[in-house]
């Protein structure tokens, strides 16, 4: 290590704690806590929606979800926090890390509001979650890189 990055350092560790330093724990965990809801809060919500639209009456077990849409709620997460990584990232280095992270945060908002999701049939239903979960990863991919 540098002489001027142990300088940094120790500027660092000898500074007083400001309300910068509570603001920025708060928004970086706030974005964390909204990365791992969304990520592991699927699998029970895939449950309940296997019971709500794909329920057949007079059936003995609750109606599960079929694997191929199953497959496409979990994994469109996935192909959208790497995209969103690798976008982000990209757009960081040109615009600054700031900038884009209020960009990210904006794009989790809205998205996330957004997989409350439109329709009355299932298939509507999860063509819109899927497409919103994607806009959702896409921001948490930029809020994993930028932070």
């Amino acid at each position: 290590m540098g002489k001027e990055q142990v300088e940094v350092l120790n500027a660092l560790d000898a500074a007083k704690t400001q309300w910068y330093h509570f603001t920025a724990i708060i928004i970086a965990g706030m974005g964390f806590f909204t990365d791992a809801y969304d990520l592991f809060c699927i699998s029970l919500v895939t449950k309940l929606l296997g019971r709500i639209y794909y329920h057949v009456d007079g059936a003995a077990k609750p109606g599960p979800l079929p694997p191929n849409v199953s497959a496409a709620v979990n994994g469109v997460a996935f192909v959208g926090t790497l995209s969103g990584q690798l976008f982000f990232g990209w757009l960081g280095d040109k615009m600054g890390r700031k900038k884009v992270y209020g960009m990210t945060l904006v794009l989790m908002v809205i998205a996330s509001i957004s997989c409350l999701s439109f329709g009355r049939d299932a298939k509507t239903m999860m063509t819109t979650l899927c497409f919103f979960r994607f806009w959702l990863d896409f921001g948490i991919g930029g809020d994993y890189h930028n932070v």
